[in-house]
């Protein structure tokens, strides 16, 4: 009996693959794969970063009288913009002790520690997103210093004549400026942006988007809030450096999605399927059977 092998049949709803989308990224794949990092390697960078940070900082050039004229000038454009209640704020603040002391030590170690405290749960945590979103917040600090640089701006505290009271200084708190030496060793006209607000941005956003508790979330919302609180309130910044601020991290995500080509949040590319190839026996050597 002749016959013919039975055709085979593709599922109706079998479709042809079609090529994988190749990302807009300007980065290449080997240098943007995701992978998890080496924690020392991170340690290093990060450390090397910011104290390159610390010393570009301070080295801005100060110009101290287009510092004061650039803050008269932020003062009657946030009044035109009915947004200028920083002296409102820190009268406010001013007037309490115990929220005066509160806010100067907010604004003195939180801005390092809840920062840091991200990084680390982040890198613990979700340790294939940690290099986009330290990208992220990498970016955004070297844009702050182009601000720093470009636009050198005298923080409200240093103009008592318009009634702002510097309350590190009024309540002798330890904090940024008004400590013995720091005043002295740091540029006092980096304001503009408020890498304040800048960083609780991030940390907020990071936290927010990669948990899934409502109380998580609801102190994430509620940390550049109150971040905006206490840096208006202490007289250190204008409520337009923290728009700058938000500005910088916006720029910083933009920038990671361009050179990786995919949002730090979103899925995260497959590990390339590597064939598990069987290595080959070796031929049984034959016995010798003389006897």
């Amino acid at each position: 009996m002749g016959g013919t092998s039975p055709a085979v049949t593709q599922p109706v709803d079998a479709a042809p693959e079609l090529p994988a989308r190749r990302p807009l990224a300007l980065l290449p794949e080997r240098i943007r794969g995701v992978r998890r990092p080496r924690w020392w390697q991170e340690l290093i960078f990060v450390l090397v970063c910011y104290e390159l940070y610390s010393l570009v900082r301070n080295a801005v050039p100060e110009h101290e009288r287009p510092a004061f004229g650039r803050a008269a000038d932020l003062i009657n454009a946030e009044h035109r913009l009915h947004i200028g209640v920083e002296q409102t704020v820190n009268s406010f603040v001013a007037r309490h002790d115990v929220l005066a002391y509160f806010c100067n030590y907010y604004y003195a170690t939180l801005h390092f520690a809840v920062t840091i405290g991200v990084m680390v749960w982040l890198y613990r945590r979700h340790p294939l997103r940690y290099r986009s979103l330290r990208t992220v917040l990498m970016v955004s600090t070297v844009v702050a210093l182009l601000g720093f640089w470009l636009y050198a701006l005298a923080p409200p505290r240093m103009l008592s004549d318009r009634g702002y009271v510097d309350t590190v200084v009024s309540f002798h708190t330890w904090g940024s400026w008004g400590s013995s030496g720091v005043d002295s060793a740091s540029n006092q006209f980096a304001a503009m942006p408020s890498l304040h607000i800048g960083w609780a941005l991030w940390c907020a956003v990071v936290v927010f988007c990669l948990t899934r508790r409502w109380w998580i979330r609801t102190l994430a919302v509620l940390y550049p809030l109150c971040t905006l609180f206490v840096i208006v309130g202490t007289a250190n910044h204008y409520v337009l450096d923290a728009v700058g601020g938000a500005v910088v991290v916006g720029i910083g995500f933009l920038a990671e999605r361009l050179l990786s080509g995919r949002s730090p949040f979103g899925p995260l590319p497959a590990a390339p399927a590597t064939a598990h190839v069987p290595s080959p026996r070796r031929p049984a050597q034959a016995k010798n059977t003389l006897s």
